[in-house]
């Protein structure tokens, strides 16, 4: 939770953002995210502090765990967080408490930072690389909201030689928050949430559709709120993906959903991600992993670190104008062919990406 002090900044203009450049490909991208926020400050009259800590496999290497106490002591002291990414096969065969991967689940939980947001917009200079026939992909523009604290992933384990639990487990609160911020997105978009899960099977998921029911009927009667279950969501992503607006799912649904979402437009290296809590402090990260193959070769698409830098300035910044800048000029990179090289063979790199994005800016 950002501190009173943090909250008055804000409003001042002034920022204090948490850098977390993690392992791989991480850093690259998010020196990019460096650079343009030095750029966009000049444009847009705010001033920033940007504190860089560690977390992931270089916080293992520098001291022994994923989330030192040092981050977690400067994300409270700030408004939002910037992540490029974690993990690695260095460090594959480390301890669990140890694993890079760990560092995400304990700032999640750390910051209570339950609700995340994928946004999937089908550009149409990028129909070309998606796997989908074009007149599928037609107005395609969707939010994926993920509750992202509970579930599977957070729950009771264990596992001995024969057999092995993850317990899933829901409370009616934890529904309902997601499902309320479910709803305030969907008020500033077509007014329609598909809430995804297997009700014909799972006791959790008939929860979901109680819970979800009963909030949108009271808070938000003008919210249209059908159901579909997981199987039929994946294949209808993949053969009517216009027909959504705004998904609203649980843990494990939403991480598989918003990653079989983030191939519509044939690149993991495009789609931003953000996670927020009830103080919108947030998370801000691209979508895909550290990318070891490529890592040091100056390739890596840093197109996705730069759209979080601008859910960043949306949803815990307060500054629409700055992150709508941000989006039309690297719309404007994409529609004029500058790719880099996940997209076409001689696409350009990482810096010269950003160098192109940094000049467009000050156009």
């Amino acid at each position: 939770m950002p501190t009173k002090n943090a909250m008055e900044n804000k409003r001042e203009n002034h920022f204090n953002i948490v850098g977390l450049p993690g392992d791989c490909i991480g850093p690259e991208v998010y020196a990019s995210a460096v650079r343009v926020l030095q750029v966009l400050a000049g444009l847009h009259e705010f001033s920033y502090t940007l504190d860089q800590q560690l977390i992931g496999g270089a916080a293992v290497d520098a001291t022994g765990k994923p989330l030192p106490p040092e981050t977690i002591e400067a994300c409270r002291r700030a408004d939002a967080a910037l992540l490029g990414a974690v993990g690695g096969p260095k460090w594959d065969a480390m301890p669990a408490e140890q694993r890079p991967e760990l560092g995400l689940l304990q700032i999640r939980a750390e910051f209570n930072l339950f609700c995340n947001l994928r946004p999937v917009v089908m550009h149409p200079a990028l129909q070309a690389f998606s796997p989908l026939k074009p007149d599928r992909l037609v107005n395609v523009d969707l939010m994926i909201v993920r509750e992202l604290t509970s579930g599977s992933y957070f729950g009771k384990k264990w596992r001995d030689d024969n057999q092995a639990e993850d317990v899933c487990r829901y409370t009616r609160g934890e529904i309902e928050r997601v499902t309320r911020a479910a709803a305030l997105i969907a008020q500033q978009r077509d007014r329609r949430i598909t809430l995804v899960d297997k009700a014909n099977v799972l006791e959790t998921s008939r929860l979901w559709r109680q819970v979800a029911s009963e909030l949108i009927a009271a808070e938000f009667p003008e919210i249209d709120l059908e159901f579909l279950y997981v199987d039929a969501a994946a294949m209808h992503l993949l053969t009517r993906p216009a027909d959504f607006d705004v998904i609203l799912t649980e843990n494990m649904f939403g991480d598989i959903l918003s990653d079989e979402a983030s191939m519509l437009s044939g690149s993991l290296g495009l789609l931003p991600s953000a996670s927020l809590n009830a103080e919108r402090f947030g998370l801000y990260e691209p979508i895909h992993g550290s990318a070891p193959d490529i890592a040091g070769q100056g390739i890596a698409n840093p197109y996705a670190m730069l759209l979080s830098v601008a859910m960043m300035f949306r949803h815990s910044l307060d500054r629409e104008d700055v992150a709508d800048h941000l989006e039309e000029t690297i719309h404007g990179c994409w529609s004029d062919g500058i790719l880099t090289r996940d997209l076409v063979p001689d696409g350009l790199g990482t810096s010269e990406i950003t160098d192109e994005v940094c000049e467009r800016l000050v156009r």
